[in-house]
């Protein structure tokens, strides 16, 4: 069966890597969250206390870039593959508000695009690969043969993720995460190194009313058409 490269960029808290899960285990390919990647470096970065809310000592993190070491390890209990750092599992200390609040700042320095956007493009050499993220149709995979652009409206995200941090036990607030996510979008889009765009060839799916099933079902139909 022909394989292809599948791209799926768009804003915060769309679902992006939910739908790119879906996709893979169906299509039985290898998925990547490069969300997780951004998330670990600047983990790596508050560790060293490089990045607080109000700082960030971008030469220091560059400097010690090279020793960041990124795994994906699947855990087939969850059914998907876990973020490792160093050697350590890391898949629960990157999805926090804190981490959230520091990566689109850490993800906009030119040296850790870079360094990730090589990692990603090796992993996705031999197609049959479901990436999501922010700039994967546009520089990571830019003639990958699929493109979807993932959207809904700021509130429908925050709200998403708000119930997503509530249910792990996290204490936040409805306005914090809203504010997060719009901060989030702003970086993202206004960034100068591959901001966030919608490549032009790509699918726009606005999931504001769509449920993950109903979701689902409308790009794997898009998926078929180049299978």
């Amino acid at each position: 069966m022909k394989r292809i490269t599948i791209a799926i960029d768009g804003f915060s808290s769309t679902g992006k890597s939910t739908l790119a899960k879906q996709l893979a285990k169906k299509l039985g390919y290898v998925y990547v969250d490069t969300g997780a990647m951004y998330r670990a470096v600047t983990y790596f970065a508050m560790q060293n206390n490089w990045v607080t809310e109000n700082t960030l000592d971008k030469n220091s993190l560059i400097n010690h870039l090279d020793e960041v070491h990124l795994k994906f390890h699947f855990n087939e209990a969850l059914g998907f593959a876990e973020m490792f750092l160093n050697g350590v599992n890391v898949e629960q200390e990157i999805r926090t508000l804190e981490v959230s609040q520091n990566v689109s700042r850490v993800a906009e320095i030119s040296e850790v695009r870079a360094k990730l956007v090589q990692q990603q493009q090796e992993m996705g050499r031999n197609k049959g690969v479901v990436m999501d993220g922010r700039d994967i149709g546009t520089v990571v995979f830019p003639n990958a043969e699929l493109k979807i652009f993932m959207t809904a409206s700021a509130e429908t995200r925050a709200e998403r993720r708000f119930n997503e941090l509530i249910e792990k036990g996290q204490h936040v607030t409805f306005e914090d995460v809203l504010e997060n996510v719009q901060q989030r979008d702003y970086i993202d889009t206004h960034r100068d190194d591959s901001p966030l765009v919608q490549a032009a060839d790509a699918v726009v799916v606005d999931n504001s009313t769509l449920s993950k099933e109903e979701q689902f079902d409308v790009v794997l139909n898009l998926v078929n058409q180049y299978l």
